[in-house]
């Protein structure tokens, strides 16, 4: 399998057939401006000296200061990073936000350290990145495994509350940025529904990944009238065609650690559960889930990523060749970097604002997003992946600097 970096390019290239875009553009888009790793050395809590690498990839920056977040995990590499960074210069530019793409990451598994070590680490990278961060420069945020406990940590170490976003609310962090990401969600998916072509009523709904987004997103459905007929985490999956009791299986979750053996509900496999039939399928756990082996089977009449690359460009065509659309993640989890770019904007003014304005400036984004893609698709002919990325590229082109 091509490196994720590669897959990203593949995106590019795949949409940017379908629209007149300056070569100029897509060779520059096609390159990250800044790749930096560094040397993070620190003193374990039993006296030991390590040394951990970490990296910052800075994609691109025409339409405003880099933004992306900062992952902790074992198997962190620059290719990964080099492709999340790209990915966000596209969210961004989907969700018409005037910010650029960045990522970073320290590659070492968090679990094995204490907090005071953590601490350390998370000041390290600041300290080694000092140069290159800033509230106009580039802002970083919380992914896989970093919480806004290191982003109190980097905003302290760096002497500015703006230069990260993702932060606690008593650290300057905005009303409703923990719940962004699975809300953006559900309000595209909303936007969305009738040129879907989903009923009215007991639309049933599968959402696999039952960590923060997933669980949050399972929440918001529940308490919508939407019917979860099933979902899953890394220890297996459930399903009850009638649809699961969210606040119950919530308890149950938190008490046992897992969402199997869950009162009515049957056990499933992961894989089983991608294949069951539903209305909408939402990947909210991992890349690489729906591929060429298992996209034939797949019975939901629509797909909405959560997650970040959970369907392979192969997969794509099986689905668009079977009529089946999928909301990518460039749009579908965009509510998470939109909220960041709210936070940063009151930060910069010196504001707080409401969750009640917050909600609805997230709202209105989401809606404009979606209606903007899927005029995309429509204009091309194409699937709402490529349409997401002609729109990121036609805005990305009028902010070239030589447009």
């Amino acid at each position: 399998m091509n490196n994720p970096f590669e897959n990203a390019l593949n995106q590019i290239r795949r949409a940017a057939s379908l629209a007149s875009i300056n070569q100029e553009v897509l060779d520059e888009l096609s390159v990250p401006m800044r790749e930096v790793r560094v040397a993070i050395p620190f003193v374990r809590d039993n006296g030991e000296l390590q040394i951990l690498e970490g990296f910052r990839v800075q994609h691109n920056n025409w339409r405003g200061p880099f933004k992306g977040g900062i992952r902790y995990h074992q198997n962190v590499d620059i290719f990964e990073v080099k492709a999340l960074a790209t990915w966000m210069t596209f969210k961004c530019a989907v969700a018409g936000i005037p910010m650029g793409g960045s990522k970073g990451g320290v590659t070492f598994n968090p679990k094995e350290y204490s907090e005071a070590e953590l601490e350390k680490i998370t000041r390290g990278w600041t300290r080694a990145m000092k140069s290159l961060i800033g509230p106009e420069i580039d802002v970083p945020a919380p992914d896989v495994n970093t919480t806004p406990q290191e982003m109190a940590w980097i905003a302290d170490e760096f002497g500015s509350p703006a230069v990260v976003t993702g932060k606690p609310i008593a650290n300057g962090g905005s009303e409703g940025r923990g719940t962004a990401t699975a809300t953006g969600g559900f309000y595209v998916l909303e936007a969305l529904v009738e040129k879907l072509g989903l009923g009215s009523e007991d639309k049933k709904v599968i959402v696999q990944g039952f960590g923060n987004a997933g669980r949050i997103m399972t929440e918001i459905l529940f308490a919508k009238g939407w019917k979860v007929i099933a979902t899953s985490d890394s220890k297996g999956a459930i399903f009850n065609p009638e649809g699961l009791d969210i606040s119950a299986l919530g308890a149950h979750k938190d008490a046992t650690r897992s969402v199997q053996d869950f009162s009515g509900a049957q056990n499933l496999t992961n894989e089983e559960m991608l294949e069951l039939e539903c209305d909408v399928l939402i990947p909210a756990a991992l890349e690489n889930q729906i591929t060429e082996a298992n996209a034939s089977n797949i019975k939901a009449k629509a797909i909405m990523e959560l997650a970040n690359g959970p369907t392979t460009p192969e997969a794509d065509d099986i689905l668009f060749g079977r009529g089946i659309n999928v909301i990518p993640d460039i749009l579908a989890n965009s509510g998470g970097v939109t909220v960041s770019y709210f936070e940063w904007d009151q930060n910069m003014k010196g504001e707080h604002w409401s969750e009640t304005k917050v909600d609805d400036r997230l709202k209105t984004t989401m809606r404009e997003a979606a209606s903007a893609v899927w005029e995309r698709k429509e204009k091309y002919s194409t699937d709402l992946r490529r349409g997401a990325f002609t729109l990121a590229l036609e805005r990305l082109s009028d902010a070239h600097p030589n447009s």
